[in-house]
């Protein structure tokens, strides 16, 4: 009987599982600080269709602080600088960009896939960063209490990677973390969301946050050619809206934008609607020896706002600055575990208050309500009437509540490079 073949060992200062925004930012930032890193990426490559796809001013600003704001924004995007709202027949202008403290007063569209390539490119200028794809972290690997490393499935066979410090960048449904044996603090979603995608035509609007009238909310995102969809539904409501038939789901559609009326067939079966179950949640702990949370592993944020992506990506630029200089030397003391927790806590406690309620006050009603909206609640009219009001929004999704700053030091090859340019 043949034997299982021995596992690849590797060894390295940092491994991270997961290649989202928070596993590559992490990732990038830590090697070009001099600290060798590998990150773990289940798939085989970044395009999967209906993640986040909005990246904010915060993050913006981080990429310009890593001089690699100028080659970004060279790739296929669009820029959004008010957030409007469609509220039966009113327009309203949500939030105004303009008035940000920050070089990018916009909020770029691009394909998530686009952002991980462009940030894998960049990272791979580092000899210190070591990406690893179709590489599934499974395990991890502890000895006395202390995480030392991880197990992960590969198309080769099982790997186990030795490093100094875990980090777990695998999403709201992260398997490290549950091996880890972490706290789960349920906070709660009361909506969940399908997503689909409908042709877009040039006579169409430019932009839209969102669409509400007679309990339908839909938000779209315009993706040149084609409008990225999200309707929102109450949770657990995607069999009663099947049971209804697809021909009653497409009429939805058009009766909330009715500009779509002549594409929504395009929508030709259940198969192409996904949907995301809305989850709420964060650790009570991100860390124990040898292992640390962040991003949706950390904290699973509601789609409201789209800030998930640019919270996460927070995080990872405060774990480099915190932790990059003790990773250098090869040691993660788990007070520094500690005060990137307690740094990140407000801010993510923050975003999920607004989000909740969001959620609870203004979501769920507007779902609730199967009647037309003839006039508007007393906020929105606040919004139309004073545009200075506008800006709080635009300060809460734009940047969040600690916008963090690249403090880790540039490589040596890349001062050089930047002397030379």
């Amino acid at each position: 009987m043949a034997k299982n073949p021995p596992p690849e060992r590797i060894t390295t200062t940092c491994c991270i599982a997961g290649g989202g925004p928070a596993g590559m930012m992490l990732g990038f930032l830590l090697a070009r600080a001099g600290v060798d890193v590998v990150v773990l990426e289940k798939h085989a490559d970044f395009l999967r269709d209906f993640r986040g796809d909005t990246v904010h001013p915060s993050t913006l600003e981080v990429l310009r602080e890593l001089n690699l704001l100028e080659d970004f924004l060279k790739r296929p995007h669009q820029e959004v600088r008010n957030l409007v709202a469609y509220v039966g027949p009113h327009q309203v202008t949500m939030a105004d960009l303009s008035h940000l403290p920050t070089h990018c007063k916009f909020i770029v569209l691009m394909p998530q896939w686009d952002f991980l390539n462009f940030m894998a490119g960049a990272a791979r200028r580092f000899p210190q960063f070591h990406l690893r794809m179709e590489s599934q972290a499974t395990d991890i690997l502890v000895d006395r209490d202390c995480v030392k490393g991880i197990r992960a499935a590969t198309k080769h066979g099982e790997l186990e990677v030795l490093a100094d410090l875990v980090v777990a960048c695998d999403g709201r449904h992260s398997t490290i973390r549950a091996k880890a044996g972490l706290d789960v603090m349920q906070i709660g979603a009361p909506i969940d969301v399908l997503w689909m995608r409908v042709s877009r035509k040039s006579t169409d609007p430019e932009q839209s946050l969102g669409r509400v009238d007679a309990g339908k909310f839909l938000v779209m995102l315009n993706r040149h050619d084609y409008w990225q969809c999200a309707y929102v539904i109450p949770k657990g409501g995607l069999d009663a809206i099947r049971a209804q038939g697809l021909a009653a789901f497409r009429e939805g559609i058009a009766e909330i934008a009715p500009f779509l009326s002549d594409r929504v067939d395009e929508v030709k079966g259940w198969d192409d609607i996904k949907l995301l179950s809305v989850a709420v949640d964060r650790l009570r702990q991100w860390y124990r020896p040898g292992l640390l949370c962040i991003g949706d592993a950390a904290h699973a944020m509601s789609p409201i706002g789209g800030v998930g992506i640019n919270l996460a990506i927070q995080d990872a630029v405060a774990a480099a600055n915190i932790l990059g200089p003790s990773l250098r030397r090869g040691a993660a003391p788990i007070g520094l575990l500690e005060k990137l927790q307690q740094r990140r806590t407000f801010p993510t406690r923050a975003m999920q208050g607004i989000q909740v309620f969001a959620q609870n006050r203004v979501v769920t009603p507007a779902l609730e309500s199967k009647s037309k909206i003839k006039d508007l609640p007393l906020a929105l009219k606040m919004l139309r009437g004073w545009p200075i009001l506008r800006r709080i929004p635009a300060r809460i999704v734009g940047l969040g509540f600690r916008p963090e700053h690249v403090k880790t030091p540039a490589s040596v090859r890349e001062k050089a490079a930047a002397a030379a340019g």
